[in-house]
């Protein structure tokens, strides 16, 4: 029994998800404001599988106190964005 090899590219086509994140907001004093080399601590992470949801759960938070008052941030991030040129799952 031959066994064929599966074909070149990604097995199946790039989905873009999301996560919303609920962080503390830094200090004013705070010189490093990078969040690649010291990100805000997160308080809580939720996946969503489409934008719509992710601005849903983001409303959500927004409606919390500590985010109204300006202690904490709501962030909505995409991971695993689908290239513009279809070209290129090829």
């Amino acid at each position: 029994m031959r066994v064929r090899a599966p074909p070149p590219g990604p097995r199946w086509p790039a989905v873009t998800r999301f996560l919303v994140v609920l962080t503390d907001v830094r200090p004013v004093e705070a010189l490093n404001r990078n969040e690649r080399t010291s990100p805000e601590r997160r308080r809580q992470v939720v996946g969503a599988n489409s934008r719509e949801a992710a601005d849903r759960i983001a409303g959500a938070f927004m409606a919390l106190g500590m985010v109204r008052a300006g202690r904490q941030r709501v962030k909505v991030i995409a991971v695993g964005r689908r290239p513009k040129d279809p070209e290129t799952l090829v």
